[in-house]
């Protein structure tokens, strides 16, 4: 393949002049590609008066910024911010283009990789360059999420990988770090696929975000009803985190679909992970198994939970909750 493709290339997504997480997420991991390839990290910035958040993209690792300053572009409409990032694609020719798997990222990833005819490889959970011939593998979950598939793009250029939130680590941020800040001149097009946003409305929710949750309680089929979830919740309470399940909960409708945990829900990465009656299906573990810590309580000794568990406790999660509950919060007064 041609050298005529270098770097790796990040889009930056804002809402409301407000960067995402996964944005700094992908640069942290941009860094790593970047450095096996021996290239430079980009962070591509779309949007209207967004050009105040270039810097605070360098200082999480980006060495340039590519701003595309256009009121066409204050709020995401696919069209224009298709053509937009298509623009700077065909001007600066990443090797390796990386983009959140987010509800925007989702529309607007396939769309450039079809304007630039490349491939893409979608909702990825592991990315790395092979050292002997630096080819870019692309790991996601395949038929189900029952294997995880291995995927390469070697005749087409750039190598497009969406990523889900939650799954890389973000660079701890520089405030003395320099970069680059280039004004990229682009001009939208209004054609056939060209919207008009008529209103946006925006609604409160008082729902948790699980992956913001610096501890976990995950309570899975072994919970036996939606009733039994709230041992889960005196447990979470005592430690100061979160409940959690996994998608046999949610699917029996005991617990909300946003706090799913796994391929089909949101990928976590807390620093104590509490798996309660949780077998370990791939699925699941995919959105857990980069926890900090994870501590697995089970009856089955043999459930695949245990591979990836810091600590396995073999026993009835009826009885060891409320005791472990009761010691967390009898060591909490002492401390008080």
């Amino acid at each position: 393949m041609s050298k005529e493709y270098q770097g790796v290339l990040t889009f930056a997504q804002q809402v409301d002049g407000e960067l995402s997480g996964v944005s700094l997420e992908l640069i942290g991991k941009a860094r790593d590609l970047a450095k096996d390839l021996n290239t430079q990290v980009t962070a591509l910035l779309l949007g209207s008066g967004v050009r105040p958040l270039a810097q605070t993209l360098v200082e999480y690792g980006a060495d340039r910024v590519i701003v595309v300053d256009d009121k066409a572009l204050d709020t995401y409409t696919t069209e224009p911010y298709t053509q937009a990032m298509t623009a700077v694609i065909n001007q600066y020719k990443p090797e390796i283009v990386l983009v959140g798997a987010t509800a925007i990222g989702r529309d607007l990833g396939p769309r450039v990789a079809g304007r630039v005819h490349t491939g893409l490889t979608a909702d990825c959970t592991k990315l790395e360059i092979e050292p002997q011939t630096h080819a870019f593998h692309m790991t996601r979950p395949a038929f189900g999420g029952n294997l995880m598939a291995t995927i390469i793009c070697p005749e087409h250029r750039p190598q497009m990988a969406t990523v889900r939130p939650g799954v890389m680590v973000r660079e701890i941020r520089d405030a003395a770090r320099q970069g680059e800040v280039v004004d990229f001149a682009w001009t939208a097009e209004e054609n056939a696929c060209y919207v008009q946003v008529e209103e946006v409305i925006k609604k409160v929710t008082k729902k948790i975000d699980i992956q913001a949750a610096k501890i976990l309680v995950a309570g899975g089929r072994g919970m036996g009803s939606g009733e039994n979830f709230q041992l889960l919740q005196e447990l979470a309470d005592a430690l100061g985190g979160e409940v959690a399940s996994s998608r046999a909960a949610v699917d029996a409708g005991w617990q909300e679909k946003d706090r799913q945990v796994g391929q089909t829900g949101k990928t976590v990465r807390p620093n104590l992970y509490f798996a309660c009656g949780i077998s370990g299906a791939i699925q699941h573990m995919a959105g857990m198994e980069e926890s900090d810590y994870i501590i697995a309580i089970n009856k089955d000794p043999d459930a695949p939970i245990f591979g990836v568990a810091d600590v396995g406790i073999v026993g009835d999660l009826f009885k060891i909750v409320p005791k472990l509950t009761e010691e967390i919060r009898a060591y909490r007064q002492q401390q008080a």
